[in-house]
């Protein structure tokens, strides 16, 4: 961390989140819906692709501006090749204490203990119903929850600490909350439900289809008396409670009813390195050509804290304020969470 570029910026960039492919072994409704990404979809070519080399400068860059967690995505981000080798890489950045990755758990089987072994700290684990007929339609691969537990037993195993992500989508899976509460409850790994939110342009969203965080708590209050906690953090997205008899915690993000752009401090670098100050937004920030062309550390960095100081978009203010809303956002696919 450097103390002159932080007096700078405001708020420190805390959180990097780094899409390290495209592609993905899931075709699910929220980010990769199967009428998009059909079997004959471009996704980008492997030159396109930042080189780990690259990734590791830019996180170098960032480290500076105050990043202490970086989490790895895609798509599917255990499809990269050799990803426990960028792992260890980052793992060793000065000032870098969290390295999570996302991921539909399907490969941790094989890759847990590697990944753990190279440093990494958590995974977090997209699981949208543990009943598999709510579970095959939520993926659109009529995959079921076998391969993704099993993932996750792999992952408990090795040592890893496990955040479960399901979004919450009316008349799709809402029916899944409190059996994925009861499920998780007692397991030492955190459930977070989180609001469908209108991230790309392909997910059918409407605020019709959204399930409230009040509602989300009130029906698992109900039956598992929750408690609510301060966040650990400034910044955390994750509204938290524990079990009332003390058998672990749930958090729910909820950007949709109640938005928290003000206190935002992740920045979202995608696989072929644009950056993206927003999980809504329209339009990134080419890095890539800049460290192709041998841009100085000097350069970039300037470039970047005249992006972070200059940002003003707030999304899911202006959503909540009714205020015309951007056509065209990235897709959740390409900036990856």
């Amino acid at each position: 961390m450097d103390s002159h570029i932080i007096d700078q910026l405001g708020r420190p960039i805390k959180d990097l989140r780094i899409s390290v492919i495209d592609q993905c072994n899931f075709r699910c409704t929220y980010c990769m819906p199967a009428e998009i990404f059909g079997p004959d979809y471009a996704f980008l070519p492997k030159e396109e692709l930042l080189s780990f080399d690259e990734i590791v400068r830019l996180a170098e860059i960032f480290a500076k501006f105050g990043v202490e967690k970086i989490r790895l995505t895609g798509g599917e981000p255990l499809m990269r090749k050799d990803l426990a080798d960028l792992v260890g890489r980052l793992k060793d950045i000065d000032g870098i204490k969290d390295i999570a990755v996302t991921t539909n758990a399907v490969f941790l089987v094989r890759q847990a203990q590697k990944l753990k072994d190279a440093g990494l700290d958590r995974v977090n684990i997209s699981l949208d119903a543990i009943e598999d007929h709510v579970f095959q339609e939520t993926n659109g691969r009529g995959i079921k929850t076998k391969p993704v537990l099993k993932g996750i037993e792999a992952a408990r195993d090795a040592g890893l600490k496990i955040k479960i992500n399901m979004v919450v989508k009316k008349g799709m899976n809402e029916d899944q909350i409190l059996p994925m509460a009861r499920y998780f409850k007692g397991t030492g790994d955190t459930l977070r439900f989180i609001e469908f939110m209108e991230v790309g342009n392909h997910n059918g969203w409407n605020m019709d289809a959204v399930v409230s965080k009040k509602w989300i708590i009130e029906q698992i209050h109900q039956e598992m008396p929750l408690v609510p906690q301060d966040p650990s953090y400034y910044g955390e997205v994750a509204s938290r409670y524990r079990y009332e008899d003390g058998s672990g915690e749930i958090g729910v993000i909820s950007s949709v009813t109640e938005a928290f752009c003000s206190s935002c401090t992740r920045a979202r670098l995608s696989a072929d390195g644009n950056l993206f100050t927003c999980l809504f937004a329209s339009s990134g920030y080419d890095l890539k050509t800049m460290l192709r062309e041998g841009e100085s550390d000097e350069t970039i960095t300037d470039y970047l804290l005249a992006i972070w100081t200059g940002r003003t978009d707030q999304y899911s203010v202006d959503r909540a304020q009714g205020k015309p809303m951007k056509e065209n956002k990235i897709e959740m696919s390409y900036i990856g969470g």
